[in-house]
């Protein structure tokens, strides 16, 4: 008997145990199932672009004199021809001509040629220009050119999901949730909820665009100008942080009907101020927040992102601050009697939510070169899921910065894969409220779990 007692509390304990590292761990797991089932579905065959793309066109153009370079007049397309004419330039091969356009576009220039006489040797495509009707049949349609062979890239299978290009625009596209997400976290680890930060982000972007608009010279202010117009839109944004957290604490009223008046003003404010229009004299530089890329090739935005969720973990796990927030959310009688600050505290998870609020505010209107009272728009939505997904427990005192950002990757990865995969919008929406019903069921299962 004691040693079936035994092998019982061992079994009992391995249970444990994992049932533990799935909760530490699930999020992260769901992440990469989600990356590895839109990985597969969308596998298909890439073509080359860029410098690798001209290196293998090179080696297929040796012994061949004119040539001429035929692709569609998308970005990606424009960018390899111009490329590839400079690499034929250099390389003393005569470019016989470079069409950026459509099939009709590539006969023209054909005919042209056969009329004075050219000679082809090759015709350069990339993307779809290759599948042209007017090059199926060229030594008919065209005797005097002689019988010039296309030739493009050579084409791999790799999903485009996995592409580098599509990994860095769900990087950039969900830094601005992700930031506000840390703000929320907080807010939501007390036991709160704040619906003002879509709102938020509309009103700092019109603060800060209108400042140097009317302040600092328009399209001829300066970075330091810049700067301190950006300082003015996430204070103001601080400010109805603080004041929501002020109400909630002093006035006892609730977190949503607070944050949900501040929404609303906010918003208001923000068309008021822009007189309904969008503030776009702004200089070009100011797009280096939301645009530019000076570490590693990474979007200045998603650095900023991945340097404040580092910052906030600290916070979290190693300052009084941190241990606060979570005594806070856990059990506010108990917290009063350890001598915890209450009031204190949640008018700070406020305050930082509100100025998290404005720098997304910021970095949106760096990244679209303009702010509008129409900016943020279903954004507090977003955060407040990826901050649930992320498992944090919307009753407070349970949560975690990695798990916020894990979260709002999934949102993300999810909104991606269905654009991928040409799923339309309201499905999207549908799918979207599944996952979110999902998350908070999962973890109100693993509470009764746990008690």
């Amino acid at each position: 008997m004691p040693d079936q007692a035994s092998t019982a509390n061992k079994h009992h304990l391995m249970i444990h145990r994992l049932l533990r590292l799935g909760s530490e761990h699930g999020i992260v797991v769901v992440l990469v199932l989600l990356c590895t089932f839109f990985s597969l579905v969308t596998l298909k065959d890439q073509t080359a672009t860029g410098a690798d793309a001209v290196a293998q066109v090179m080696g297929m153009l040796e012994g061949k004199a004119g040539v001429m370079i035929a692709v569609t007049d998308q970005p990606q397309d424009v960018a390899f021809a111009d490329l590839m004419e400079k690499e034929l330039q250099r390389a003393g091969k005569p470019v016989a001509a470079v069409v950026k356009g459509d099939p009709k576009a590539a006969r023209e220039a054909l005919q042209k040629m056969a009329a004075a006489g050219a000679k082809l040797d090759a015709i350069v495509c990339h993307g779809s220009s290759a599948t042209w009707l007017v090059f199926t049949d060229l030594a008919t349609d065209f005797p005097k050119l002689g019988n010039p062979s296309l030739i493009q890239p050579r084409s791999y299978r790799w999903p485009t999901f996995l592409k580098a290009d599509n990994l860095l625009n769900i990087a950039n596209q969900i830094a601005v949730i992700a930031i506000l997400a840390i703000g929320m976290t907080m807010v939501i680890i007390t036991g709160g909820i704040d619906l003002s930060v879509g709102s938020l982000i509309a009103l700092s972007a019109v603060v800060t665009t209108l400042l140097i608009r009317d302040v600092f010279g328009g399209v001829l202010a300066g970075s330091g100008g810049m700067f301190i117009a950006a300082i003015g839109g996430i204070s103001l944004c601080g400010l109805s942080g603080w004041l929501s957290g002020l109400l909630i604490t002093r006035m006892s009223v609730p977190p949503f009907i607070v944050t949900l008046g501040v929404m609303l003003m906010a918003s208001g404010t923000a068309y008021r101020l822009a007189e309904n229009q969008s503030v776009y004299q702004v200089p070009d530089s100011f797009v280096w927040l939301g645009r530019g890329t000076d570490l590693l090739s990474l979007p200045n935005a998603v650095v900023l992102m991945l340097v404040l969720y580092a910052f906030a973990y600290g916070v979290m796990t190693q300052t009084r601050f941190g241990r606060y927030l979570y005594a806070v959310g856990g059990n506010v009688e108990a917290a009063l009697l350890s001598g915890v600050p209450v009031r204190r505290v949640i008018i700070t998870a406020y305050l930082i939510c509100g100025l998290l609020a404005g720098l997304g505010g910021v970095v949106t209107a760096s990244l679209l070169k303009s702010g509008s009272p129409t900016y943020g728009g279903m954004y507090e939505l977003y955060v407040i899921a990826a901050v649930v997904v992320g498992g944090t427990r919307l009753s407070g005192g349970k949560g975690t910065m990695p798990g916020t950002l894990a979260g709002a990757f999934i949102i993300a990865v999810i909104q991606n894969g269905m654009n991928l995969t040409n799923v339309e919008s309201n499905t999207q929406k549908i799918v979207l409220g599944l996952v979110i019903l999902v998350a908070v069921l999962v973890d109100r299962l693993r509470g009764r779990s746990s008690s």
